[in-house]
């Protein structure tokens, strides 16, 4: 690496530089080492340790990581020399760069271990300079970060100079390398089993493999994360630090405190795994004496989190040490997956309580040690204050319960918990249970505060657990309940409590509350708006909550919606109107679905303000849900703010089906409450309040047109639309037949069929939807959902369409897509329902072909409906009845072509083939129909635009199976047409003669040939009048077209096109002589002027064929023609011919005898030379 930089380039001072400017050695950076520590429990941690050098205690203090050390201009650091107070700003890259490169140095030195001791010493060696050349770096960049990173300031339009713009950049560019480095280096369990292995390596006289020093490298890496982004949060005064970068690149939040939260869960889940691996060798003897770490840096790495952890959670907060053991570890007892955070984490364990007690066992004595890495003799203090207020408190809510409760006793209990309102509550030494859960819908917050409201009695498991099961101010809470509880009347005791209550709560205590701390006095106000005036208590919490700041946090805004729901459910619950608090969520709901959609919002603050918009859907639905009457102004909530927050969830699919899920729920608990209503036996006085409650019904339902319709309709046209869509799409149509005065005008007058038009029938709409709205609707017409039968046509024409366009959505190289096999899936679902609509089952019934099969494949079933189809109308006697039939089939398939053209051009051959296919069983089996001279419109456009196209391209394979279906129907329709008969048999003998040219092979092949689509249409085991008709369609197209000589010249592929004659007479069993001998001149002909042995042998086959199939009498006539034609020029040639002929059959020759003579007297006379000598 030295190679690449010169004294010119960056870094600013060169390592060839004069060593005055470098000569201050820096001393050791703390780093994890075990090779002078001995397993003693009491003993302190290393001396070169993060916790006995001070490091620990120096980053909770914030003070400087290393005040003694890079105080000069320069800072060398991977052997060069840089500018110690802007090289993490200038180079973040390089020097991160650098840093890799050192780390794949350390790994491939690991390869290279020996035995030798003189090499393993240079090992030794080596490995130990390169992890303190990287530890050095990493100890440089927190003092960097402590020391020269400025706090983050609101950007002014003055400019600013390049480095400060980098410098604005650094926390971000920063973070990035971090996560990169967590990529790097992976996973403790991820290690190589070489590497694990060095946990247990003894003392070896201080020489140590690579092997060790990558694996406490990593360690040190691990721990050095975490300092490094504690520090940064620290230094950005609590601004979220985004990777911008990254989350415009991959469109996944990166923060900060999601990669602290990411990798220290990461951590924890390691180690605990490492500990599950030497808890199944230790016996139940030596449980207490056989720690869970494998060796001391381990130790010092769970103590140092600890306190890291408790600092954070003290500080900023967050979740305390335990917290995050108790969400470990809860799993594994209860013998459920580890949640999504700690993924990875070990499923086998032989005895997950055992190694639970066992573990939360040696974690609490690490408890022991200091933050200077000693033994206490004492606990802190603070989890003692916890341990005994929550005892104090267990023993209040005990009497309470015994006698009455104390108003005195409340009052200083709240006076503790006011100023405490933000801490966490919890007893570290717990262990994995009381540690509190998180409430994440407004459904188990109200919950929450209703079993506070209603304390177990006294003796219960449930009142003596309590102290494990719920923190200290839960546990007040419940002191509450009963003192309010007391006075329900609302006399002074409970107006005294109330208002000490309001009183602690200002605009700034409210704008200081952490999210514990909101959390805290949601369920506080849940409680005493259970216990008293609800309407008061609910105001009194709206007014405070106003004074939240309108940029909080969107994790605060989730909160309070929650809450905010949670007393609407209490409203609710009592039957009271909830409109006035649904105005108030729905303003907020609204300015935040505003800023949403707002283009000009960032993607990292769009995808945090998800956060509360999902919850607002969440609680909103369970509103809905938990409503049994929908009659409380709950319309309310569903606002403009869906304007705007629609059409912004179609940027991540996520988003959306979260969208259209929650309308789902909306629209099926309004239809299930309506018809509730609706079937409710009447009684006296009932219909009055049935009036009123339809009204609150059509005003639900008129905010549902209003806000969600206008989105789905605009969405579906949607290339690849959700499934939600759809089924939301049905939810409105069902609530359109259920409440149809309720659907817009534009609707009107038959809502039901309008939106299945909309949705179902119209042809540009994707079958991924059709095939998933329309079951939908099919469904529910035993329900009386039912459709008329002209609706029946349109929604037969919808599933033809798709069963045409089921394979459109394969991938390119023929594969199944998701679309595709959803396609597929949903479209035998269609097919089942069609099949059982009235108007086609009449037709099945009628053709006698009903199906057997609960489940028939679309194309099966669709050959099966065109075939009853055109069997109805065979079968059908009077001229009326055969035009309504006609009327009836076009309206089945509709504009067909319009919707075919996509796989017409498409490189799928399975779409291409089912679309021939299709079309030529049509055409096969309505021949007959389409002769009409009202469909013969249709006929005509799938010949000119299926089989007569200017270009084919791809369509080979699908002509090939299919054409004989085509030539069947082309030509039973010109034989029935009374009035395009001429034409029709025009359009047959084109298409003939295009594809026999079109598929005839150059030379001649009889495996081509015997395969020729045109000899397969035409062939039959016995032969038919339409058959026979066919064959001489064919022939007269072979004798027309392929088989007229110019002059000498033999026509092109002639032996291709005789070898084709006779397979076609041969395999026929065809007697009638006019079919026969309509092929023998240009036959004879062939045989006359034609000296190649392919082309005469073919030709003296088929002749053979006719003279042997026919009688002498049927060949004199054409054997006389051809003499005629050909004596005054051929004369030899005819006679040769001739004799060919005789020698098959004498009395055909004998019997043109006369007739030659007299030809050839006459050939003679007009030579004038006399006898001719040669014949």
């Amino acid at each position: 690496m030295a190679d690449d930089f010169s004294q010119s380039l960056t870094p600013p001072v060169s390592p060839f530089a004069p060593d005055s400017l470098c000569d201050l050695t820096p001393a050791q950076p703390p780093c994890f080492s075990c090779c002078d520590t001995k397993e003693d429990p009491t003993r302190a941690l290393s001396a070169d340790g993060y916790a006995s050098r001070g490091s620990l205690k120096r980053l909770l203090l914030r003070l400087d990581p290393a005040p003694a050390e890079y105080e000069t201009d320069t800072v060398e650091i991977f052997g060069f020399s840089w500018v110690t107070e802007t090289a993490l700003v200038e180079s973040t890259k390089l020097l991160f760069g650098l840093f890799r490169q050192k780390i794949y140095r350390l790994e491939t030195l690991m390869q290279s271990s020996s035995h030798d001791f003189g090499q393993a010493g240079n090992l030794h060696y080596e490995a130990e300079d390169l992890r303190q050349q990287c530890i050095s770096f990493l100890q440089y960049v927190k003092v960097f970060l402590h020391r020269y990173l400025e706090p983050p300031s609101t950007l002014e339009a003055v400019p600013l100079h390049p480095y400060e713009e980098l410098e604005a950049q650094l926390p971000s560019a920063l973070l990035e390398e971090l996560f990169s480095i967590t990529l790097l280096i992976g996973r403790l369990k991820d290690l190589p089993v070489n590497v694990q292995s060095a946990f247990t390596i003894q003392n070896q006289g201080k020489i140590f493999p690579p092997s060790w020093h990558l694996l406490h490298l990593h360690l040190d890496i691990h721990w050095s994360l975490l300092e490094i982004l504690h520090i940064l949060g620290h230094k950005m005064q609590g601004q979220v630090v985004y990777a911008h970068q990254f989350v415009n690149l991959t469109g996944e939040n990166l923060t900060d405190t999601s990669l602290f939260d990411e990798h220290l869960c990461s951590l924890l889940c390691d180690l605990t795994g490492l500990a599950i691996g030497k808890y199944g060798k230790v016996r139940p003897t030596e449980a207490l004496s056989s720690h869970h770490y494998l060796c001391s840096c381990t130790k010092e790495l769970w103590v140092l989190l600890m306190h890291l952890l408790e600092y954070r959670s003290k500080v900023l907060h967050t979740q305390s040490f335990w917290s995050y053991m108790n969400s470990l570890l809860r799993p594994l007892v209860s013998g459920k997956p580890a949640t999504e955070q700690f993924s990875g984490f070990p499923t086998h364990c032989k005895d997950p309580l055992g190694f639970t007690w066992w573990l939360v066992t040696h974690l609490a004595m690490l408890g022991q040690y200091s933050r200077n890495g000693t033994i206490q003799s004492e606990l802190t203090c603070n989890p003692k204050v916890k341990e005994q207020i929550r005892m104090h408190v267990h023993c209040c809510l005990s009497v309470s319960l015994l006698w009455e409760p104390s108003t005195s006793a409340v009052s200083t209990l709240w006076d503790y918990y006011s100023k405490n309102l933000s801490a966490s509550f919890t007893v570290p030494w717990l262990g994995v249970s009381g540690l509190g859960t998180l409430c994440k819908t407004p459904l188990a917050l109200l919950e929450q505060a209703r079993s506070c409201c209603c304390p177990s009695p006294l003796h219960s498991s449930g009142h003596t657990q309590l102290y494990r099961s719920a923190n200290s101010f839960h546990i007040f809470l419940r002191v509450l309940a009963l003192c309010l509880a007391q006075d329900r009347a609302g006399g002074a005791p409970q107006r005294q409590i109330k208002g000490r209550i309001y009183s602690k709560f200002s605009s700034k205590k409210m704008q200081e509350l952490s999210e514990a701390g909101l959390m805290n006095f949601l369920l506080l106000f849940l409680v005493v708006a259970r216990q008293v005036e609800l309407e008061d208590v609910a105001g009194r919490a709206c007014e405070l909550l106003g004074f939240l700041p309108s940029n909080c946090p969107p994790g605060h805004r989730t909160l309070v919606w929650r809450g905010q729901l949670s007393l609407l459910l209490l409203f609710q619950e009592r039957g009271l109107d909830v409109g006035a608090q649904a105005n108030w969520l729905a303003s907020s709901f609204n300015d935040t679905a505003k800023e949403f959609y707002n283009k000009n919002t960032e993607v990292s603050r769009r995808l945090a303000l998800w956060g509360p918009l999902g919850s607002y859907l969440e609680g909103v639905a369970e509103v809905f849900e938990t409503s049994t009457s929908l009659s409380l102004s709950e319309e309310k909530l569903l606002n403009e703010g869906f304007d705007w927050l629609l059409p912004a969830c179609c940027h991540r699919q996520s988003e959306l089906n979260s969208a259209l899920g929650f309308l789902q729920i909306v629209l099926a608990q309004l239809r299930r409450v309506h018809q509730r209503s609706v079937h409710l036996t009447p009684t006296l006085g009932w219909a009055p309040k049935a009036n009123v409650m339809k009204e609150r019904h059509l005003a639900v339902a008129a905010a549902l047109w209003a806000h969600f319709f206008p989105f789905l309709r605009s969405r579906r046209l949607y290339e690849t639309p959700p499934p939600q869509l759809a089924d939301a799409a049905a939810g409105f149509t069902l609530l359109a037949f259920d409440l149809p005065s309720s659907a817009p005008q534009d609707l009107q007058p038959n809502p039901v069929q309008s939106i299945i038009q909309i949705f179902g029938w119209d042809d540009t709409v994707h079958p991924l939807l059709v095939t998933r709205y329309l079951p939908h609707v099919l469904q529910n017409s035993e329900s009386g959902v039912a459709v008329p039968g002209s609706a029946q046509s349109l929604s037969v024409r919808a599933w033809f369409r798709c069963v045409l366009q089921q394979h459109l959505h394969k991938n390119p190289d023929g594969s199944d897509s998701r679309t595709a096999r959803t396609v597929e899936e949903q479209l035998c679902e269609l097919t089942r329902l069609v099949l059982r609509l009235p108007e086609v089952d009449t037709l099945l019934q009628n053709a006698g072909l009903q199906p057997t099969a609960n489940k028939l494949e679309p194309s099966v079933a669709l050959e099966m409906f065109i075939k009853a189809v055109g069997s109805m109308y065979c079968g059908l006697q009077t001229l009326s009845e055969r035009s309504t039939m006609v009327s009836r089939a076009l309206d089945y398939i509709g504009d067909t072509l319009k919707h075919i053209k996509p796989s017409l051009v498409s490189k799928n051959q399975e779409t291409l083939q089912l679309t021939y296919w299709a079309f030529g069983c049509i055409v096969k089996h309505w021949s007959p129909l389409l002769a009409t001279s009202k469909a013969q419109t249709l006929l005509f456009n799938i010949v000119n635009g299926l089989l007569l196209p200017h270009h084919l391209t791809q369509q080979d394979k699908a002509l090939r199976d299919s054409l004989p279906l085509y030539l069947q129907g082309l030509l039973v329709a010109s034989s029935v047409s009374q009035s395009s008969g001429a034409n029709l048999k025009q359009q047959l003998q084109a298409v003939t003669r295009r594809y026999l040219d079109h598929f005839l092979p150059a030379s001649p092949s009889m495996g081509i040939i015997a395969n020729h689509p045109v000899l397969l249409g035409a062939c039959e085991s016995s032969p038919s009048p339409r058959g026979v008709a066919l064959r001489r369609t064919i022939i007269e197209v072979l004798c027309e077209s392929f088989l007229q000589f110019k002059g000498h010249a033999p026509p092109p592929r002639l032996a291709s096109v005789l070898m084709f004659l006779f397979e076609l007479l041969r395999r026929n069993r065809d007697t009638d002589p006019t079919l026969l001998t309509l092929p023998l001149p240009p036959v004879l002909r062939c045989v006359m002027l034609v000296n190649e042995p392919q082309v005469r042998k073919t030709s003296t086959d088929a002749l053979q064929l006719v003279v042997e199939r026919c009688a002498a009498a049927s060949l004199e006539g054409p054997c006389e023609s051809f003499v005629e034609k050909n004596a005054g020029v051929y004369d030899r040639q005819v006679y040769g011919v001739l004799e060919s002929v005789s020698v098959l059959d004498p009395s055909v020759v004998r019997a043109l005898i006369p007739d030659l003579s007299l030809s050839l007297r006459n050939t003679e006379h007009k030579r004038g030379l006399g006898k001719n000598a040669a014949l």
